[in-house]
């Protein structure tokens, strides 16, 4: 079962980024608080969006996809941006994930978005196998940049 998330679910969202941050062996990078997940998805302007999969028996939350629209320039329409798709282990090969991107489509076919993107980390050979078997392709001509902490406060305040 897919469904949006609602307020109640900030705790288990937090709980949930921080299983996937463990899984990715980036704990530490993970300082989102409850309050800001809370804002971002459900304040006054919300930045982003997500969807909870939970188990069809006991509809425990087992998983989550938290997306945000971007815009392509050459297309000339938006796009959803999956920032994170988890699925607890123990809840993994029963569809829940297959669930969630096929939701996310559904959103982008049904509002005329041009794009499904996501990043996934070069190590994470299920998670590639998973998405090649759905037809998502690499875009291996790009190379992403990010700046944050101190670089970003030099650039930002130059």
């Amino acid at each position: 079962m897919i469904r949006p998330a609602a307020p109640a679910d900030i705790p288990v969202i937090h709980t949930l980024i921080r299983e996937l941050a463990e899984y990715e062996k980036a704990p530490h990078e993970a300082r989102a608080t409850e309050q800001q997940l809370h804002d971002a998805l459900f304040g006054d302007h919300p930045a982003a969006h997500a969807h909870i999969a939970a188990d069809d028996t006991t509809g425990a939350p087992v998983g989550f996809a938290l997306w945000f629209l971007n815009f392509s320039t050459w297309r000339g329409v938006h796009g959803i941006y999956l920032e994170d798709l988890y699925v607890r282990p123990t809840a993994r090969g029963a569809g829940h994930g297959k669930a969630l991107l096929t939701e996310l489509a559904h959103l982008c076919v049904t509002r005329g978005y041009g794009r499904l993107e996501w990043s996934v980390l070069d190590w994470n050979r299920p998670a590639i196998n998973f998405y090649e078997s759905l037809g998502a392709r690499p875009q291996d001509e790009w190379t992403v940049y990010r700046l944050t902490d101190e670089a970003l406060t030099k650039l930002g305040t130059a």
